[in-house]
């Protein structure tokens, strides 16, 4: 399978300029490879629009807390909607989806079991908010393969236009590739009202 992960401040112009890269990237690469995205609002539904438009099945990540769906923060409610549209397998996965931490472990999780990253970064270090850079870190750490995109002319909201990341003059993804085969893995239940 293949994941993405990005910024949670894209603006909506590079929203749409993403889509079009990751639909551009998913054509030419990373055949015959299922796309699985963590419920949520900015990349995820961007990625699973392009999913569709490459004929991908799409699975979606959505969270449960005490073994029954978990209500998401207002902001990611309607684009996880949409992603339940476009999804052919929707997976249960107990985490919490207010806590960042419990989100970025999620993200974890799924990056594990795939065998691809696309990550829409420009290259900034991972903050107290913003946890792309730690996710780029950790895939590389476990062997998968890091794809960045940042489209020319993105930005995030409250900053202007954002030259290429000079990362992607080197080479691209690091260690080697996945290990891992078969099914995405199966999330760990955890006790209600827990989180990783």
């Amino acid at each position: 399978m293949i994941t993405a992960v990005g910024h949670d401040d894209l603006t909506a112009d590079t929203l749409t300029l993403v889509e079009v890269e990751l639909r551009a990237r998913l054509e030419q690469q990373f055949a015959h490879r299922s796309a699985v995205v963590r419920a949520g609002a900015g990349v995820p539904p961007a990625f699973g629009r392009a999913a569709q438009a490459t004929g991908r099945q799409l699975v979606v990540v959505t969270p449960t807390q005490g073994l029954v769906p978990a209500l998401l923060p207002q902001r990611d409610r309607i684009p996880t909607g949409e992603l339940l549209v476009l999804a052919h397998q929707a997976r249960l996965s107990a985490y919490d989806p207010a806590d960042r931490d419990a989100c970025v472990g999620a993200d974890e999780q799924v990056i594990t079991g795939c065998r691809q990253l696309p990550a829409v970064w420009d290259g900034s270090p991972s903050d107290g908010r913003d946890a792309t850079a730690h996710l780029v870190a950790y895939a590389r750490a476990h062997g998968v393969p890091v794809e960045v995109v940042w489209p020319r002319g993105a930005a995030r909201e409250g900053t202007s236009v954002a030259p290429e990341p000079s990362h992607r003059r080197g080479p691209r993804g690091g260690g080697t590739p996945s290990t891992a085969v078969g099914p995405w893995p199966t999330p760990h239940t955890h006790e209600a009202g827990t989180a990783r």
